[in-house]
């Protein structure tokens, strides 16, 4: 078996930065968002029973209201903009 190629579900993963602010801008064209709202890309690994290994999770917090959380089962590499429009 090759070491070099085993993966930690578990560990911190580097997002492609491009990526990230793709999806932040389909965010911000699909749910229509102000300059005032932020938007956060995060992938996160999941360990718990029933959960996928890798998700991305977007929140977008608008000024003064609950965060809104989306999550997408796939890696922010994945992601494509017809997953964040199923959604919203």
């Amino acid at each position: 078996m090759d070491m070099s190629r085993l993966v930690n579900p578990l560990a911190p993963r580097r997002a492609v930065p491009e990526r990230t602010r793709q999806i932040k801008d389909w965010v911000r064209q699909l749910h229509a968002l102000d300059d005032d709202v932020t938007v956060s890309v995060t992938e996160l690994a999941c360990g718990e029973e029933g959960c996928p290994d890798i998700e991305t999770v977007i929140g977008i917090m608008r000024p003064g209201q609950k965060i809104e959380t989306l999550r997408v089962h796939k890696p922010i590499a994945e992601v494509e903009r017809e997953d964040i429009g199923s959604h919203g």
